[in-house]
């Protein structure tokens, strides 16, 4: 949602501020400079508003590779990564930590790039050969395996304000745009060259491979929530636009240009002629909707589409002929229906369509009788004379071979641009869309690029503004595309990215910790990885400095408290999705079923009380269905799934570039006292006995290898011995009709929840 320019200080203008008191207006105690703006005032041209001082930003400049430095310990150094990175310590005389132990980094490796805690069989490989070697191949295997797309999918879904309904106040469903997240899944687990990644999703519709494939990637421009009732529709429209805008500077070059919308930004060298500049390459997009509902599209290449409209324009002139056939069937149906002499379970929507002739149909009643034709012609056929009969059965036998001839497309949630025409795009003085200024033509960022990008001609069908500029943003010109994203994946695996503001490289952002490191890792992203993730991925994993162990140092952590020069690895919290997936794992509940429309996991019945339909708002629970991972749960931005919630999802309304992680007493009550983490408990403690036997020693033993993928120190054994023993007594006081079985089946399922618990078990290592 746009920023609100006069809270938010990347929202003030850049505007001379130096206004005198007179030229004040004075509002309780707030002063308003009333000559700040003016519709009158021309806007600044872009060449007299840009500096040479402002391309001279660090960011700006183009991505070169230093030479990698010489350091002493060149045995510590298995990757150029290492180089950087231990030649900032030898600077201070400081060492690098030990490597971590091979459970910790074996544990470590799967949650960063599966999401899910080894198996047994999988700790047995590792603690055979805890080679380096070892590990190397474990890289490939992990990121061959279908978990990875689902892990980064999620982290990538954050970034562009993912979520499946609306907002506001009815909050209804975007209808197939699990689709777009199913694509996001594909594209990491196949290592889609990221340039390609940005093409799909900013242009897809106008390459010329463009298929359901690069259609559902562009439903990256339609996530924002949406308001289907604004008091003002012009405003409401640029409010879409901002909200692209915001989502693709953010996620793709890393800038705070939407607080240009006003008036120049006040920190950056953005203006408000590159802000419309901009708009103006979103502006030919449309959102389908019919009415105030929201609604999806086919999904396929020109070729399909125009095939598609052919069928379908056949398929309504045999609806016609069936429909006028049974006119006056339809007609006594009717009367008999309103006599109340039959019954019927044909819907309302459609009785109504019966009544009138086909001409006289709405769109959406020509809709309900196509989907209705088999079950109209059934229920009239009392009606019906045998040459009716036979007409309707030619025109029903017309309709299937013409389906299954041309099979419906896929449908999928995106805007659409029909025509090579764009519309003329204003600078909205002060933002306001009923105050145009002068009109713009597209654009990009000037301080971005010494001369403007090319646009490309308009095509037959679209303008193709929008490819020009996924085409500049995948290019190795762009100074910002590839350092953005290399920063963003070493934010994953490090819990911070070499630049901790990672959607906001501007002047208002912090500095790189280590700023050759950035520009080699992305010169190297792009020339030698080929735009590949997983290549990515595999390098950085591969280093020394990813393989630290956590290992505190007094004297490192009194100078460099944040660890700026990366001395050891750093702790990080897992975030909800991985927690709530490796819990489902280690109780033996997990269910792997990947795509596909979205589960519903738990949500207890006092949220749903203040809803009227709470069926509607909510399906009822289906556990088997909502044992999927987490990324396949519905989020619904009126109603956020409370386990979700209270352990830190994201901010959906917005680009989320990282999680915020808090501590709060809901989060220790819901852990421990949860719908969902006592049944995983239960399910837990059922596993133990089934694969450790009735021995409590051997439970033991196996429940913290499969959470958290070590044996018991001698310590924890007796505790967790001493706890299930004192528990079972407990239980057979309190309940003395219960066996001594059920007691301690009891206590079992109490252990499980003391381990669910741990801390450990929501830390990498």
């Amino acid at each position: 949602m746009r920023p609100d320019c006069h809270s938010n200080p990347h929202a003030v203008s850049r505007l001379n501020l130096s206004t005198s008191l007179t030229g004040m207006l004075v509002a309780g105690t707030l002063l308003i400079p009333a000559t700040v703006f003016s519709a009158d005032e021309p806007t600044p041209d872009r060449e007299t508003s840009i500096s040479p001082e402002d391309r001279q930003h660090w960011s700006y400049q183009p991505v070169e590779r230093p030479p990698i430095p010489t350091v002493k310990t060149m045995a510590w150094v298995r990757n150029p990564i290492d180089a950087f990175v231990l030649h900032r310590l030898e600077q201070r005389g400081w060492r690098p930590a030990a490597v971590a132990a091979p459970r910790a980094l074996l544990r470590r490796m799967y949650l960063d790039l599966v999401g899910l805690p080894p198996t047994l069989e999988e700790q047995q490989l590792v603690h055979q050969n805890a080679s380096p070697a070892a590990f190397d191949g474990l890289i490939d295997r992990l990121l061959a395996r279908k978990g990875y797309g689902e892990r980064w999918g999620r982290h990538w879904l954050d970034l562009v304000r993912f979520a499946e309904t609306n907002g506001y106040e009815r909050d209804a469903i975007k209808p197939h745009v699990w689709r777009y997240r199913d694509y996001i899944i594909r594209s990491f687990n196949e290592d889609k060259p990221y340039n390609q990644f940005i093409l799909e999703q900013l242009a897809g519709d106008e390459l010329e491979q463009a298929g359901t494939e690069t259609l559902i990637a562009t439903g990256f421009y339609r996530l924002g929530p949406w308001d289907d009732e604004p008091a003002d529709f012009a405003e409401d429209r640029f409010d879409q636009l901002d909200d692209i805008l915001n989502a693709t500077a953010q996620t793709f070059l890393g800038i705070t240009l939407a607080c240009a919308r006003c008036h120049d930004h006040k920190f950056e060298a953005y203006t408000q002629r590159d802000y419309y500049q901009m708009i103006a390459i979103f502006d030919p997009l449309k959102r389908p909707q019919n009415g105030r509902s929201d609604i999806d599209s086919p999904a396929g290449s020109s070729a399909e589409l125009a095939k598609l409209a052919d069928r379908d324009q056949r398929i309504a002139q045999h609806d016609q002929r069936i429909h006028t056939t049974c006119r006056a069937a339809a007609t006594k149906f009717l009367a008999m229906l309103s006599a109340e002499e039959i019954q019927t379970e044909l819907p309302d929507k459609l009785i109504e369509a019966l009544a009138l002739q086909w001409d006289k149909c709405t769109d959406d009643q020509r809709q309900e009788i196509r989907r209705h034709q088999p079950q109209i012609v059934i229920a009239l056929r009392p009606w019906l004379d045998k040459p009716q009969q036979a007409e309707c059965q030619t025109a029903l036998s017309a309709i299937e071979e013409l389906i299954t001839e041309t099979p419906d497309l896929p449908r999928g949630y995106f805007y659409v641009e029909s025509s090579p025409q764009p519309p003329p795009t204003h600078l909205l003085v002060r933002g306001k869309a009923n105050n145009p200024g002068p009109e713009v033509k597209p654009g990009v960022p000037s301080v971005l690029t010494p001369a403007p990008p090319e646009f490309l001609e308009s095509s037959k069908t679209t303008t193709q503004r929008r490819l020009s500029l996924a085409r500049w943003l995948a290019s190795q010109q762009n100074p910002l595309t590839a350092r953005v994203i290399v920063n963003r994946v070493w934010q994953h695996h490090f819990g911070q990215g070499i630049v901790r503001t990672p959607s906001d490289f501007g002047v208002m952002g912090t500095p790189p910790t280590h700023e050759f490191l950035l520009d080699w890792l992305a010169d190297w992203f792009v020339k030698e990885g080929g735009w590949s993730l997983k290549k990515l991925h595999r390098l950085i994993l591969s280093s020394n400095t990813f393989r630290m162990s956590t290992e505190w140092n007094n004297e490192y952590g009194a100078a460099d408290p944040e660890n700026h020069l990366l001395w050891r690895k750093p702790y990080g919290r897992l975030e909800v999705e991985a927690i709530r997936d490796s819990m489902l794992a280690i109780s033996g509940k997990l269910d792997r079923t990947m795509y596909g429309p979205s589960m519903h996991p738990f949500v207890p019945g006092e949220v749903l009380e203040g809803h009227a339909d709470k069926r509607k708002i909510w399906p009822e629970f289906n556990e088997a269905q909502a044992n999927r991972r987490t990324i396949y749960a519905q989020i619904k931005r009126s109603m956020i799934v409370p386990f979700l919630e209270v352990m830190d999802l994201c901010d959906t309304t917005r680009p989320s570039p990282q999680r915020l992680v808090t501590s709060v007493a809901p989060q220790a009550l819901t852990m421990l006292n949860g719908d969902f983490v006592n049944r995983q408990a239960r399910y837990f403690a059922d596993r133990l006995v089934a694969q450790g036997g009735p021995e409590a020693d051997h439970q033991v033993q196996l429940a913290y290898r499969l959470a958290l993928c070590r044996e018991p120190t001698a310590r924890e054994r007796e505790l967790m011995l001493g706890f299930l023993r004192s528990e079972t007594v407990s239980r057979m006081q309190e309940q003395p009709r219960a066996t001594e079985k059920d007691a301690r089946q009891y206590a079992l399922v109490q252990m499980c929840r003391v381990i669910l618990n741990l801390n450990e078990l929501v830390y990498s290592d």
